[in-house]
């Protein structure tokens, strides 16, 4: 081949290689695309314009996709902070699995894993909060984030329990006699027998009320006999014993009609009658005919059911709702299709030891005496809402070791870490007491993907922080960073300032 044509197939392969390099490099280190927010929109014309489910579907002007989404505009991407040399500024690199290990040069890990370079944008500036948070709003699609508003709303919360039915204590009579005696008969023999005010219940025979009866007897005659005395003191004082046995026996809880009886037909009668004392039901006959009674002997135990108490059990997490006052509904199984309405008469003012709940008592009307002793009911408490609250998703609180916190929205794909203080939970929401106000916008999903990249970005901020304050203090005795495998990650930083203060070549 001679020379000239050499030359010339020389000169047009290197064309073609020169060429395809171009093209090559151009589609490898063309400068990156992303979306742009707020000012730099209104700033910057869109490149194009991509589909916000599929990144390759692009469009040259707005558009929709099939689910009625906007298309997303891309503009050129924010130039990182670029050194003498032309490249970006690289802070410095960390371990991939360890953010504390960091390294001034490219390294590798235990498991050849190349160590992560930081670049300087990479770091919160001075007007971001430590720990903010910079996505990609694509990756933040990709990713499943959704956000709230925090709304001021009434918060309400029904507790629901189970409550078992008793008496009311006040409303419950122990029938004990004031001597001993005999029971010569009993009226009302069976319990759960209605009886009202009055009702006759059983007869005593008691030495002691005939006795004292026989004394009133002696002193109405002795009154009738003397209330003629031309003597004032003997006349007055016969009517005085007289009043004073009278009292005797209505101290015995002799009735008042078998005193008069004794008045009218100046006769004795050896049998005391016990009567109701208000209506209501027998729970209880602690004596039958003939036995011996003493001040020690029940004789009844009578209950008015017109009212009964139903004790309930809150969970101390339930307990802040909970008022005296709360209105109550209450169903039972054996009283289909009947709510009963009541209210919350009584907190307790201890917790049962076993069960780790606090008892409350409600209070229901009986008037038809459905409600019996011992039932067991599904009882709902109606507590009081708490208006005027903060409140957002339940789901966006990130609770993580002594902090409670929630990620703001800045702007688009710009996410604040805010430490909160929680109040109540209900249907699904939590009150916001401190850290937020109404109107903004939390993120409600994800966030724990942003959690763990805001404490990453928190930790190398810290990180470049100790580095300049040590980079400060440092003017003198530049030690070199020789064997820094048995040393700690803080003298490591140490040791990597003033090394490269100095000037001198280090590794990891």
């Amino acid at each position: 081949m001679n020379k000239p044509v050499l030359v010339a197939l020389t000169l047009t392969t290197g064309l073609a290689l020169g060429a395809v390099s171009t093209f090559w490099f151009s589609q490898h280190y063309a400068q990156p695309t992303s979306v742009l927010t707020g000012q730099a929109q209104q700033q910057q014309k869109p490149l194009f314009y991509r589909n916000p489910m599929n990144a390759e579907i692009t469009s040259p002007v707005p558009a929709k996709d099939y689910m009625g989404m906007d298309y997303i505009a891309v503009y050129e991407d924010k130039p990182k902070s670029i050194t003498a040399t032309g490249k970006p500024e690289v802070l410095f690199y960390r371990h991939p699995m360890n953010p504390e290990v960091i390294s001034p040069v490219p390294a590798k890990g235990e498991m050849g894993m190349d160590y992560i370079a930081v670049y300087a944008e990479d770091v919160a500036t001075d007007s971001d909060s430590t720990g903010m948070v910079k996505i990609d709003p694509v990756t933040v699609q990709n990713i499943g984030v959704r956000t709230a508003i925090a709304k001021v709303t009434a918060l309400s919360h029904d507790i629901r329990t189970v409550g078992r039915v008793t008496y009311d204590e006040e409303h419950i009579t122990r029938l004990h006699p004031k001597t001993e005696g005999w029971i010569k008969q009993l009226f009302i023999d069976k319990t759960g027998t209605y009886v009202k005010k009055g009702t006759m219940l059983l007869s005593v025979y008691s030495p002691q009320l005939v006795t004292s009866a026989q004394e009133y007897l002696l002193a109405l005659k002795s009154v009738k006999t003397l209330k003629d005395s031309p003597f004032d003191d003997i006349r007055i004082g016969a009517e005085q014993m007289a009043k004073i046995a009278r009292e005797r026996l209505e101290l015995l809880d002799v009735p008042e009609h078998q005193i008069i009886q004794i008045e009218q037909d100046g006769e004795i009668n050896n049998a005391l009658h016990i009567h109701s004392p208000f209506n209501g039901t027998v729970i209880n006959i602690g004596a039958r005919e003939g036995q011996y009674i003493n001040a020690q002997t029940e004789l009844y135990m009578l209950a008015d059911l017109s009212k009964v108490w139903v004790f309930a059990d809150v969970y101390e997490s339930e307990l802040p709702w909970v008022n005296e006052g709360d209105r109550v509904e209450m169903t039972l199984i054996g009283i289909p299709g009947k709510v009963f309405t009541g209210t919350l008469a009584y907190i307790y003012p201890y917790a049962e030891a076993k069960t780790r709940t606090i008892k409350v008592r409600l209070e229901f009307d009986n008037a038809d005496l459905l409600l019996k002793p011992d039932m067991f009911a599904n009882v709902t408490i109606n507590t009081l809402r708490q208006a005027q609250a903060i409140t957002v998703p339940a789901e966006a609180i990130v609770r993580s070791g002594e902090r409670t916190q929630v990620f703001v929205v800045r702007e688009q794909g710009k996410f604040e870490p805010r430490i909160v203080t929680t109040g109540l939970s209900s249907n699904g929401l939590t009150q916001i007491l401190t850290g937020i106000s109404a109107g903004e916008e939390v993120v409600s999903s994800s966030q724990f993907l942003i959690d763990s990249e805001s404490k990453l970005r928190e930790s190398t901020a810290k990180m470049l922080e100790a580095m300049k304050s040590n980079a400060s203090d440092t003017k003198t005795d530049k030690p070199k960073m020789k064997d820094m495998d048995n040393v700690s990650i803080p003298a490591q930083l140490e040791a990597f300032i003033a090394a490269s203060t100095a000037g001198v070549a280090t590794h990891d």
